[in-house]
């Protein structure tokens, strides 16, 4: 009978995303990831084959958890309006729940190595862009936004200025306000009136 594993890819992605929040992309080294949760290195390699798709994984574990609220938040609401003041709330409030995701965030995919992931992690972050912008597109239509400039304001109002609210306070590691979500909010309702 095989031993049980005593650390599973959860653990592992866990601890890279922290490395990853506080030394950026390159603080992810399968070593550095072993080291972080005490496992030999040859359980890392076990699970990932090597640093791109350890990269990939952490990537797309954290903008698919993002993605797959912001996407329930705006196919929650039938009134455009309210969905885009929610879908703003969201990225404040997901990312006060999970700061080194958060953090994460302001980093690409091709900081994470995009370059030299499999086809298959590569299809998987088009598919999920490909949904958001699908999703942000319709919304934009139905608030009349259908020219270039419109689209613009629509991904400043759900997308940058959110991020702004949220991004000097993980920068500094400070919590964020209590009224964080609302600015966002605010924001969002000003642009896309």
């Amino acid at each position: 009978m095989a031993r049980p594993s005593r650390f599973d890819v959860d653990q592992l992605l866990d601890a890279a995303v922290c490395l990853a929040a506080a030394g950026g992309p390159p603080a992810v080294t399968m070593s550095a990831v072993a080291q972080a949760v005490g496992a030999p290195s040859g359980s890392v390699y076990h699970r990932f084959p090597g640093r791109p798709a350890l990269l990939a994984e952490v990537w797309l574990r954290t903008v698919e958890s993002f993605q797959a609220g912001y996407m329930a938040v705006l196919d929650a609401e039938s009134d455009p309006r309210r969905a885009a003041r929610a879908a703003a709330r969201h990225v404040v409030d997901w990312s006060r729940r999970h700061p080194a995701e958060a953090t994460l965030l302001f980093y690409g995919a091709a900081d994470f190595g995009r370059a030299d992931w499999s086809e298959e992690h590569t299809r998987r972050a088009d598919e999920g862009n490909e949904r958001v912008f699908a999703s942000l597109g319709a919304l934009a239509d139905a608030l009349g936004a259908t020219d270039a400039r419109g689209r613009e304001r629509i991904a400043l109002a759900l997308v940058d200025l959110p991020l702004t609210v949220i991004r000097r306070h993980l920068r500094a590691g400070t919590e964020l306000p209590p009224y964080a979500e609302d600015l966002a909010e605010e924001c969002a309702a000003a642009l896309v009136g």
